[in-house]
């Protein structure tokens, strides 16, 4: 029987925001609270907000994901007239109702904090129609809830094992296939606070645009993850942002240089480690961050478990994960990700792009309007005042590195050397030195770092940067000079005991080469320091 005619006219500019889809759960007033944020932030109408009495857990069971979420959610998104669809007095053996469903109007739905992150494992509902053939790995039935929702406009799909993507990879998509999916998003962390922060972080870096530097981590487990990050890697050096790979099966370690991480993509660690976890880690406001791992998602409300929640609490604007274990096939495609992302897409479009299937473990965690690449490298440039100080470097160090890739090095030198001289600090210098090495000209590398503040003690936060200058001047000749940076960097507090230890060997073996003996003296000095006492005979 045909269902009443839409309570709920759809706004009359058909803009995406217009056409978002917010839903919270009503027992949780600051679920409620963030729906109306997000919607007041995005001019997302109000009447667009579903607030629903849902379970509290992250985990549930399919039943309760049936009676609580799906069934009510697709109801209410029918009778609004956001789907077109039909329904009859049957249901399915989960208790779905069936509908006739011709389309949809839902640019994106978004589920607020409050909202289940999982549905778990029941072996009771497992089914394998004829015709429909799936591997032992794959028959299972555990999958995340915006997964699930993904399928709104879908009627009586199975829900063992997986369903594909038609937006996987694809630029051109028939419409009726992007009829048939809902492209969900998330607004989630360790707290309502870290929740809204994915949506102010978004607006600022539309506002002022991407600034710092981005890090990809290579060297997992499986042959495709490597080379899905070396795509990355060669994408981002196209994009022209500074970076650093890590090249062995380790992670990046916490003494690593990591300033600035607007892009982070690696694998494969459990839990959020490294330079994530030094004291006052923060991203910078935009920041893409991906960790490729099974349970990267496992929880959204912890602060060091797993990634996606850690990384959130620490100021990522957008990310994307697996709620259990997805095998690394059918995992997001960070290259996907970043491709679309520097295209132009919407997040939550762009995640879509990277996602192989549905009805699955991924999620997108981020505001799905966010455009990371809304404002480009030459409206920075024309607006340099608009972007934070300690970000701005980055923005002169992205220009000079295209211009590098052109074959203009007089130029990007120029460009650099002029910025260092207008903001004299360590990022710039420290640029200005790698580029004036690359020539051979050690003694321009040597003036480019003299220019920062001699008198100045370095920041924690500069201890990395530092380190990197001192390794640099000292393989290639320039010892005096690098033991000038080693002396105030021993001051600096180090990221770890074992870090600060092997600074000393490192500073001693320069003092060494060079014949200064009284730095050696000092350095050993501070060494036996470090050494614990012997225990009393």
């Amino acid at each position: 029987m045909p269902l009443l005619g839409a309570v709920y006219l759809l706004a009359a500019t058909d803009t995406v925001a217009s056409r978002v889809i917010i839903l919270a759960n009503s027992k949780q007033a600051e679920s409620v609270q963030l729906a109306e944020y997000y919607a007041a932030q995005r001019g997302i109408p109000p009447a667009n907000i579903l607030a629903l009495p849902l379970p509290d857990a992250e985990t549930i069971t399919w039943s309760e994901f049936v009676a609580s979420i799906y069934r009510p959610v697709q109801k209410e998104l029918v009778r609004r007239g956001w789907i077109d669809g039909t329904v009859s007095t049957l249901s399915d053996r989960l208790g779905r109702d069936r509908f006739t469903i011709s389309g949809h109007h839902i640019s994106f739905l978004v589920t607020c904090r409050g909202v289940p992150l999982r549905i778990a494992e029941d072996v009771s509902l497992l089914d394998q129609p004829t015709g429909r053939r799936i591997g032992r790995a794959l028959y299972r039935d555990a999958a995340a809830v915006d997964s699930e929702l993904s399928l709104l406009a879908r009627s009586g799909y199975e829900i063992t094992g997986t369903l594909p993507n038609p937006f996987f990879g694809e630029e051109n998509v028939s419409n009726l296939d992007a009829q048939s999916v809902v492209k969900v998003s998330r607004l989630d962390g360790p707290s309502f606070s870290d929740a809204r922060q994915l949506v102010a972080s978004a607006l600022e870096a539309e506002r002022v645009g991407l600034a710092g530097r981005a890090y990809v981590d290579l060297e997992g487990p499986h042959p495709d993850g490597d080379r899905w990050l070396v795509a990355v890697e060669k994408q981002i050096e196209e994009l022209g942002f500074d970076g650093e790979a890590e090249r062995t099966t380790a992670t990046f370690g916490a003494g690593a240089r990591f300033d600035a991480p607007v892009f982070y993509f690696g694998w494969y660690a459990n839990d959020l480690n490294g330079p994530f976890v030094a004291d006052g880690f923060r991203f910078p406001p935009g920041a893409i961050a991906m960790h490729l791992h099974s349970f990267s998602a496992r929880s959204m409300h912890s602060t060091d478990d797993g990634w996606c929640g850690p990384m959130v609490a620490r100021g990522v604007t957008a990310t994307v994960g697996n709620v259990f274990e997805p095998y690394v096939q059918l995992s997001p495609r960070p290259d996907l990700l970043l491709r679309a992302l520097s295209a132009g897409k919407y997040f939550g479009d762009a995640a879509y792009y990277a996602f192989p299937v549905l009805s699955w473990q991924s999620i997108a965690i981020g505001d799905p309007l966010y455009r990371p690449f809304k404002v480009s490298l030459e409206q920075q440039e024309l607006h340099p005042e608009q972007l934070p100080s300690a970000l701005a470097p980055y923005v002169k160090m992205r220009r000079a590195n295209l211009l590098l890739r052109q074959g203009k090095t007089e130029e990007a030198w120029s460009l650099l050397r002029s910025a260092l001289r207008d903001n004299p600090g360590l990022v710039l210098a420290l640029a200005c030195a790698r580029l004036a090495v690359s020539a051979n000209a050690v003694p321009a590398a040597v003036e480019a770092l003299n220019l920062v503040d001699p008198k100045k003690d370095f920041s924690p936060a500069e201890w990395s940067l530092a380190h990197e200058a001192a390794i640099l001047l000292a393989a290639h000749g320039a010892r005096p000079a690098a033991l000038g940076v080693y002396v105030r960097l021993v001051k600096t507090k180090a990221p770890s005991a074992a870090g600060q230890k092997s600074l000393l060997i490192e500073a001693r073996s320069v003092a060494e080469a060079a014949g200064d003996q009284n730095l050696v003296q000092e350095f050993v000095s501070q060494l036996e320091a470090l050494a614990p006492a012997s225990p009393a005979k």
